[in-house]
């Protein structure tokens, strides 16, 4: 049987079932999930976008029961792309946060001015898991160093969040660098 026969019998076979499962996964994963207006177009009649949802809406985060907890490393979670998993966890202070490099080319890295006074910062490798121990009370926000541009960031309560207020004000200049996702930040911190 020659090459372009068996083409044509590949192609008829297709055409005959239709969309497969993945074709139809693939399909909802690329649908438009909104609309854009851009200024000087008559926006009125555009379709309404879709919102994301508001932070008031966004469940409360209770205490992670161990001392041991695992953050996952993504390019695609239940939280959209270039996520950790789970991206919002509180703990107690002296508990052990081990990131797991599940997709290559992410890291974990505490972010500067992000985390309590006096606590150690941190900077994993790409690809690599790290461990940190959390010794200070407060909230630590981190970061993938390559994928930060993304919104890629998780958020740490150890014990009571004594300074939230400070992160609060620090958000407002960092999510000024997301090129996408810049309510991500915002979203977590409001589930402490």
């Amino acid at each position: 049987m020659n090459y372009s026969r068996l083409l044509l019998i590949l192609i008829s076979f297709i055409l005959s079932v239709g969309a497969s499962e993945a074709d139809k996964a693939i399909e909802k994963r690329i649908a438009p999930v909104g609309s854009v207006c851009v200024q000087g177009e008559d926006c009125g009649s555009a379709a309404a976008p879709v919102a994301a949802p508001s932070s008031s809406s966004l469940p409360k985060i209770a205490l992670s029961e161990g001392s041991e907890h695992t953050v996952k490393m993504l390019n695609s979670g239940p939280g959209g792309t270039m996520v950790f998993d789970p991206p919002v966890i509180k703990v107690s202070v002296g508990d052990t946060i081990h990131f797991k490099s599940v997709d290559l080319s992410h890291n974990s890295a505490s972010m500067a001015g992000m985390i309590p006074e006096g606590a150690s910062s941190w900077a994993g490798m790409l690809s690599q898991d790290i461990s940190v121990t959390l010794e200070k009370e407060g909230v630590y926000v981190y970061q993938c160093d390559p994928h930060v541009m993304m919104a890629m960031v998780g958020v740490i309560q150890a014990g009571e969040a004594t300074n939230l207020e400070s992160i609060k004000a620090a958000v407002a200049t960092k999510k000024s660098t997301f090129i996408m996702n810049a309510d991500r930040l915002d979203n977590y911190l409001s589930q402490l």
